[in-house]
């Protein structure tokens, strides 16, 4: 009974640190840069909250928010109008939430992600249907070149 009572202790407890890493990375925080009172950064902020992540909005100025984003080593064609930062990495424009998520479970070496300037039908973009724009989201490597890293119709 001992060696039972042993295994389902560690079952219990594997389960336990399962479901609490879930609820960890459900409430991973990602600081939001942009200028004030534009809409769409709004918009996607509010669609990072609604799929678990806890968000800090920042105002900029333009020009002390495109510095950020010549820091963080994006290149022109690369950016849109807000830089999302988390756990090291850039979060560029109105990247869906599930594609935010899915790189912090892969932790690729790159600078992050980008969907570039503002496509219709994008998180905070307006309403995904038959109008929305068809947009890849990019992964961005550290000497400047992209991946597709997911695509939306």
């Amino acid at each position: 009974m001992n060696r039972l009572g042993a295994i389902l202790r560690a079952v219990t407890t594997t389960a336990a640190l399962t479901l609490l890493s879930g609820i960890a990375s459900a409430a991973q925080t990602i600081e939001v840069l942009s200028t004030s009172g534009c809409g769409c950064c709004i918009g996607w902020t509010r669609h990072m909250a609604k799929n678990g992540f806890s968000t800090e909005l920042r105002n900029l100025p333009m020009a002390d928010l495109m510095q950020v984003k010549i820091k963080a080593g994006l290149k022109p064609g690369q950016t849109s109008c807000h830089t999302g930062r988390i756990e090291g990495y850039v979060i560029e424009g109105h990247v869906p939430a599930r594609e935010v998520q899915r790189l912090l479970a892969e932790r690729p070496d790159a600078i992050g992600l980008t969907v570039p300037n503002m496509p219709y039908g994008s998180p905070g973009m307006g309403e995904v249907g038959p109008d929305a724009d068809p947009y890849d989201v990019l992964l961005v490597f550290r000497d400047g070149t992209t991946e597709v890293y997911a695509s939306y119709p």
